[in-house]
């Protein structure tokens, strides 16, 4: 009697719950991502708002683009505030150009002014653009003959060494489309060089030259257009290396700032490529390569030195300005201290529709849309956090500044960290991740149409013809990833559509070119919405954090399998590394095997809960093992990156390598080729593979 009775109460129960129990997680997630919740003309209307003028970080445009996104998480029923940082930045007082030609032509002094176009709706606004100049340069007037080094990169300095060109004693011409501008300065600097320009080719930026037409008549550079950017090779205020810049903190004086090496030691400006190729027309000397070439219709480029010379003339202004992060919480109603984060910075160099604008528009896009959800009945498992932030231009600064200020907090409660920053420059899907999220964008990207082919999903045209879809990795800092990977390990993503586009960071990255020439129709917004809000709420609500460190394992396999291929005749021994990816390749195996057991496990108990503390510990294991990946003491000469996988390249900044400590070793050791530097190679195998083994014995859960 009583087994009947215990058994019609659980099939009433059992029934009952099916009848009035709350749609499934899954439901919610399908939702999201249908025609019925999104909305292209609300994210053209945020990115006409957002972009209607200027707006630096510092200035009164940038907080009253800050107060409209506080409005509009706020209407999203969030819990949304803003979090202010006393950092310093860096303004044009003055600068000027001058060239001095050999007789007969006379010297020419450069407007340096980006021009307006006819019909230009943004004219009324154009004195507010920022004059062109360098965030962070170095303040100083210096003279000398040009010399032409290409791309700025190390390599291109050996050429000219070769060509027997000595660049001491002048002012270089680079121009830009490889490496990361602060280190296009840093390399001159390293050289001899005592001022650099910048310049925007057409080959690169201007469609080849020719017949090429610019914008607005295509989305080409137009000739006076000008890339201007942050010269500063850190990350957060320069004034508070690993601690935030909160009103009367510590800080750093400006000679210390210097010495750290993190700001340029010689004035730079960037200029136009109209400017750029007047000044290569006075360059003499050698020819230079067929791959250091302009454009078909440009005049043969020469290395140097001189007979141009040129005058370089800047002062800056360094101002300890009031940024603004805006941060919106969703509470999750069952984990509340785990935290999900997405990311997209506001403030921009011009009118920033591309750069970071899209991304800001979209943020908002997903807010709108979780908000409809919430309206519906869902509830967030574990707190979605929407940060948007300040002066990420000019060093990744509110990102890193928030980061520091909860580093404790953020290192025991943050899953993810999602990033968007220029989520539409055009068409074509592309990913950057940790390897442990891989799969997770796979299977986000086949729930999402492709916004340019209504008949295949995202995922089908990031895979085009290969097996797999190329996903990076996020070494470089370029964006407000860095601080969360690379300072404190949280696993993150990096998302976007398009990617190079020819008028960044100039006057002419407005909304005109993104509805001519970027997302006419605004549903590849909507597609970076989606796919972005569809991996923050499978991190939010899925009971088993959808990890998988299997990638991981087997991307450092293959990295230390190419590393010991470098340098195979240098008598370093990479069992160690092996040893310890093998060791993680079985932990990876291991904790996908207990989700598993668990999942079979759940029945008629899995109504009591009694798996609860089992799920949370196994997510724990997964959520810190890539804290694991970090070292207390940092790269060597680079104490603020922690990640011993992912971080900036010593020589460019937005490029990485794996294994950044070992690379830099290699590096000093084959400049030195002493039996000491290649100790310190084998030193810091060593740190990478203790780094490799302690994300094991996390994952595996047990003490040795």
């Amino acid at each position: 009697m009583f087994k009947t009775t215990a058994v019609t109460f659980l099939a009433i129960a059992t029934s009952f719950s099916v009848l009035f129990s709350p749609p499934q997680k899954s439901y919610y997630h399908s939702l999201f991502v249908s025609n019925s919740l999104s909305d292209n003309a609300s994210i053209s209307h945020h990115l006409h708002t957002l972009t209607r003028r200027p707006h630096v970080a510092g200035t009164e445009a940038n907080s009253e683009a800050a107060a409209y996104v506080l409005s509009t998480l706020s209407s999203c029923n969030m819990d949304a505030h803003i979090v202010s940082y006393e950092v310093l930045l860096t303004y044009p007082a003055s600068r000027s150009l001058t060239l001095t030609r050999p007789p007969p032509d006379p010297p020419i002094t450069f407007v340096l002014k980006q021009e307006i176009y006819e019909g230009d709706p943004y004219a009324d606004v154009a004195n507010q653009v920022q004059p062109t100049f360098h965030a962070y340069a170095k303040s100083g007037s210096v003279t000398g003959p040009v010399v032409y080094v290409n791309y700025g990169r190390v390599e291109d300095y050996d050429t000219l060494k070769d060509m027997g060109v000595n660049v001491t004693g002048t002012v270089v011409l680079a121009r830009y489309g490889q490496i990361y501008r602060g280190d296009i300065v840093m390399n001159a600097f390293d050289a001899g060089a005592i001022g650099a320009l910048i310049y925007t080719d057409k080959k690169d930026y201007g469609g080849g030259g020719g017949d090429a037409k610019w914008f607005p008549d295509d989305k080409w550079m137009p000739p006076s257009g000008v890339q201007v950017g942050t010269v500063y090779n850190g990350s957060g205020d320069p004034t508070t290396p690993g601690w935030a810049s909160s009103e009367g903190c510590e800080r750093l004086s400006v000679e210390e700032v210097e010495r750290s090496g993190d700001v340029p030691l010689i004035p730079s400006l960037p200029i136009s490529g109209a400017d750029g190729e007047t000044i290569l027309r006075s360059i003499g000397g050698q020819v230079a390569k067929d791959d250091w070439q302009g454009s078909k219709d440009a005049p043969t480029y020469k290395v140097g030195p001189g007979p141009g010379v040129v005058n370089l003339d800047y002062n800056g202004k360094q101002v300890i300005a009031t940024i603004q992060n805006v941060i919106g919480i969703i509470e999750g109603s069952e984990e509340p201290d785990r935290f999900i984060i997405l990311g997209n910075h506001r403030d921009a160099w011009t009118f920033g529709a591309v750069d970071p604008n899209s991304g800001t528009a979209a943020l908002l896009e997903v807010a709108q849309r979780l908000w409809k959800l919430q309206k519906k009945g869902w509830k967030p498992r574990r707190t979605i956090i929407l940060c948007n932030w300040d002066a990420e231009e000019y060093g990744l600064i509110g990102s890193t500044e928030w980061v520091e200020d909860n580093r404790e907090l953020l290192a025991s409660r943050a899953v993810a960290y999602l990033n968007v920053d220029c989520a539409v420059s055009g068409a074509g899907f592309h990913a950057s991740a940790t390897p442990q999220l891989d799969e997770l964008l796979k299977q986000a990207a086949k729930e999402v149409q492709d916004p340019d082919n209504s008949s295949q999903t995202i995922y089908q045209q990031w895979l085009g013809f290969h097996d797999s879809p190329e996903i990076g990795r996020l070494g470089g800092a370029g964006s407000d990833y860095a601080a969360f990977v690379q300072h404190i390990g949280v696993p993150a993503a990096d998302i976007r559509f398009g990617g190079g586009y020819p008028v960044y960071h100039s006057m002419y990255d407005d909304y005109i070119w993104m509805q001519n020439f970027g997302d006419p129709m605004f549903h590849r917004h909507v597609a970076v919405a989606s796919v972005w809000g569809l991996v923050a709420l499978r991190l939010a609500d899925e009971v088993f954090l959808p990890f998988d460190y299997h990638s991981y394992a087997f991307e450092l396999q293959k990295s230390a399998k190419d590393l010991e291929n470098e340098i195979s005749d240098k008598g370093i021994n990479f069992s160690p590394l092996f040893k310890s990816v093998a060791e993680l390749l079985k932990a990876a195996s291991k904790i996908n095997d207990q989700k598993k057991e668990i999942k079979e496990a759940k029945g008629w108990t899995s109504m009591w809960g009694n798996n609860h503390v089992k799920v949370r510990e196994l997510n724990d294991r997964l959520m810190m093992a890539e804290r694991a990946f970090t070292d207390r003491d940092g790269l060597l000469r680079r104490p603020w990156y922690k990640h011993l996988i992912y971080a900036p390249s010593r020589h460019n900044d937005y490029g990485s390598t794996p294994f950044p400590g070992i690379d830099d070793a290699i590096e000093k050791a084959t400049n030195l080729n002493t039996a000491e530097s290649w100790h310190l190679v084998q030193h810091e195998v060593w740190r990478v593979s203790r780094a490799i083994r302690h994300a094991s014995l996390v994952l595996n859960g047990e003490l040795t």
